[in-house]
């Protein structure tokens, strides 16, 4: 199989391959996705095959319009509607029970089921051209950093699948927010992204982080959120987070630098590192920043024969917690506190 490059006119061609049960690459303003129709089973086993996904890990299922999720759930509670209103099109997928219309299978074996209305303009058109709910996880092979590029998703699924629309790079360069209701007032955020537990709060009168979002999951527990559950995002390169300052940063690198080690760090680090003999690569110096480069910053890793990447964390609020827990689970949880030997993560509660 030949995995051809599409664009936007040929969005009729795509959609086509979709209605055939055929899995397709898609730009978003998050990630590419593997975008396949829900309802369709087969189409489903064809996606988990192309990245060798376990079945038990859900698929988020994205619509092209606000109405259209009524039909894929048992029902819509005040609040999940308030924040549909308020965040889509966008970066938030909302977890409510589903609907015999969304197959077990794209559910992960769940009762739930996740829905998001992504803003990317193709997105859009390729699921309203399609006439279907598009089911869509990360387009890269399971386990390795999602691609943010066509390029990206090509050079994963060339000969697996046989189309990826072309989109440009995306802008969040993180998967979308995963939130589910506690009840009529909190929302517990399951996965962060660039929907942010501080913005969740000018809409819930509470909202609180899963411990799984800083945390391993433990053994048996049921996930409903993907990206979740197995280790994710990772290179082939051995990946160390490490926390504290810049200081701190340097004098725990001095100690590990070598050959095939880099590190990754704020563009401000840049000139103490190269002043300090310390090999390193810029990933961004806002949390928005990192969040869109990092992905393809493991991968440049890779192509570079790195074997040893120490990454230097982000905060823990605001969009930082996304890409913290996207580092966390690409390393492993391999971390480092260089300020301290303290390894404790402590669940947050906003």
């Amino acid at each position: 199989m030949n995995t051809k490059l599409l664009h936007a006119e040929n969005i009729p061609e795509a959609a086509a391959l979709i209605r055939a049960g055929e899995p397709v690459g898609m730009p978003t303003e998050t990630v590419y996705g593997l975008a396949c129709d829900a309802g369709n089973p087969e189409a489903v086993r064809k996606v988990f095959a192309a990245k060798g996904r376990p079945a038990d890990n859900p698929l988020i299922v994205h619509i092209a319009d606000i109405a259209d999720w009524a039909p894929l759930v048992t029902e819509i509670p005040p609040l999940a509607q308030k924040l549909a209103e308020r965040f889509w099109p966008g970066p938030l997928t909302i977890i409510l029970p589903r609907s015999e219309r969304v197959p077990a299978i794209t559910a992960g074996g769940l009762d739930s089921v996740g829905i998001r209305f992504p803003a990317h303009p193709l997105a859009q058109a390729l699921i309203k051209e399609s006439g279907v709910p598009i089911a869509a996880p990360s387009g890269n092979r399971s386990g390795s950093p999602s691609p943010t590029t066509a390029a990206h998703m090509l050079a994963d699924m060339d000969g697996r699948i046989p189309a990826i629309v072309e989109g440009g790079s995306c802008i969040c360069g993180v998967e979308s927010t995963v939130i589910a209701l506690d009840n009529a007032e909190t929302v517990r955020v399951l996965r962060p992204g660039f929907v942010t537990p501080e913005q969740l709060k000018t809409v819930a009168r509470r909202v609180i982080v899963d411990d799984a979002v800083l945390a391993k999951v433990k053994e048996g527990t049921v996930v409903r959120s993907p990206g979740m559950k197995y280790r994710h995002y990772a290179p082939k390169a051995r990946v160390t987070l490490v926390q504290g300052s810049q200081t701190d940063f340097l004098r725990y690198m001095e100690a590990h630098t070598g050959t095939g080690v880099l590190a990754l760090v704020f563009d401000a680090d840049v000139p103490a590192c190269e002043a300090n003999g310390i090999p390193c690569r810029a990933y961004g110096d806002t949390d928005e920043a990192r969040a869109a480069t990092f992905f393809a910053s493991l991968r440049e890793a890779d192509a570079a024969g790195v074997q040893h990447l120490y990454v230097r964390a982000p905060r823990t609020d605001g969009v930082g917690l996304a890409v913290y827990n996207r580092l966390i689970r690409a390393a492993g949880y391999d971390i480092v506190h260089a300020e301290t030997d303290d390894t404790t993560v402590s669940p947050m509660d906003i």
